[in-house]
């Protein structure tokens, strides 16, 4: 429900101004909404009557969690010297903060109006877990915006990305610890969460120096889709250098224990109110062999000496995890998305994204096609290792795109009109957008098709 500009107003901490040199070219507004969420905003002094709603993305408890109003300070100067006005809240709390973010955005955004008059046009925006945000907030609350962006988002919903995540470490556990009994859901703590992901890294660590522990990390690794240069610090490997491809993903899984699989697992869970995961019924043979890095995971079998059949089997035997049922239901109310655009939305992704597949852009692309809103859905790719990592001009480029779709009710998002955007916007970096279509997310769950398997 959209928040109430009087309820903002009546509890708004004192704003700041930038001081009288800033001032001159400028208004910016720092404070704090009702619900103790942060907000910023920059608002130039030649408003060109465009306002961006900045999501930014996942912040981990007990992390810094200031409010944020684009995705760095390149791109805030560019958009500030070419007229946008940008705003953006830090969401009330960090983790998975979807029932707090959607309406700390909307209220960001009623204060702006109060403050400066009603815009030209609305854009919403955002990175990452921010991408998710975005999208939220243009499918339930289409009536403020006219239309979104949203970059390396988590645009497979909540359900898919806390099952996608449990699909790794479950094959991990059965093949390199099949008897630790270390929990993978369920936690009742972030310090029993934690625990559990340090007793499985050193059975990752200790599988690593051998060659039948490196193909079972690539089989983990390919249920996830981590591709073999995630990383801009990797080198990046032949097309079949299967040994540093591995070596690549085996950092990624490393992060992933670390931090998605365990510890951020446990905080969702706490507001979910249990496991919103399960793999009961799923069939990990057929995933494999649905992945594009099935010819690496059978090779790297081979050169071990290691039967890739024997490991599917025991996957397929081993105890299956359930989901409890009313965190299914809290993840599905709050966290999954249904498609249903009514204004047109671009999304970017890096194809060398570890934390967030490029495959997510698959499973919206499936829920839009289901809701009849795929003619109002453009997806691009920029060709680049890591989570992210768009270069201003890329980005720039994207947002150029849906403002030219908005202005001529035509789509230009090929790979050379993009590219040529980035050029045009910074030609001191290289624009790296290509042709790509994603395989299939290994397990979309959304609205219109909540997954072939039930919790």
């Amino acid at each position: 429900m959209r928040i109430r500009l009087a309820l903002v107003t009546a509890c708004l901490s004192l704003a700041t101004a930038l001081p009288a040199q800033a001032a001159a070219t400028g208004t910016h507004l720092e404070g704090r909404l009702p619900s103790g969420a942060a907000y910023v905003m920059d608002v130039p002094a030649s408003w060109n009557g465009t306002v961006l709603l900045y999501s930014h993305g996942y912040t981990p408890a007990g992390a810094p969690n200031p409010a944020q109003n684009t995705p760095g300070q390149a791109a805030r100067d560019k958009l500030l010297a070419e007229g946008y006005a940008l705003i953006g809240s830090s969401y009330a709390t960090n983790g998975w903060a979807i029932a707090e973010a959607v309406p700390d955005q909307l209220a960001t955004l009623d204060l702006f109006t109060e403050k400066f008059g009603a815009a030209r046009r609305t854009l919403a925006w955002g990175t990452s877990y921010g991408g998710f945000v975005t999208t939220m907030l243009a499918e339930r609350h289409a009536d403020r915006f006219d239309g979104s962006l949203s970059m390396c988002g988590l645009v497979q919903g909540g359900v898919a990305n806390w099952n996608s995540t449990l699909d790794p470490v479950f094959a991990l556990r059965t093949l390199l610890a099949p008897d630790s009994g270390i929990r993978l859901t369920g936690f009742g703590d972030q310090a029993e969460a934690v625990a559990a992901g340090k007793a499985l890294e050193p059975k990752v660590e200790a599988a690593q120096r051998t060659p039948e522990g490196r193909a079972r990390i690539a089989l983990a690794a390919a249920l996830h889709n981590i591709p073999g240069h995630n990383d801009a610090s990797q080198p990046e490997p032949g097309p079949t250098d299967w040994a540093a491809r591995q070596s690549n993903q085996y950092a990624a899984v490393r992060g992933l224990l670390q931090l998605p699989a365990f510890s951020w697992r446990q905080e969702a869970e706490a507001r979910a109110g249990g496991s919103p995961s399960w793999n009961t019924g799923v069939d990990y043979t057929a995933m494999l062999a649905r992945s594009p890095l099935y010819k690496e995971v059978t090779e790297l079998y081979k050169e071990a000496g290691l039967s890739l059949r024997t490991d599917l089997a025991a996957l397929g035997k081993a105890p299956r995890i359930a989901a409890d049922p009313q965190a299914v239901r809290w993840m599905r109310d709050t966290s999954v998305l249904s498609g249903r655009l009514s204004d047109p939305q671009l999304n970017i992704h890096t194809t060398g994204d570890a934390l967030i597949p490029v495959q997510a852009e698959s499973a919206y692309r499936r829920a839009a096609t289901a809701a009849g809103s795929a003619g109002l859905l453009r997806q691009a790719y920029v060709d680049g290792p890591g989570h992210c990592t768009f270069t201003t001009g890329e980005t720039l480029a994207a947002l150029d795109a849906l403002e030219d779709r908005l202005d001529t009710g035509r789509w230009d998002t090929s790979p050379s009109g993009l590219n040529s955007r980035a050029r045009q916007e910074d030609p001191t970096t290289d624009a790296r957008y290509v042709p790509r279509i994603p395989t299939a997310y290994p397990r979309p769950y959304d609205l219109a098709h909540p997954g072939d398997t039930r919790p």
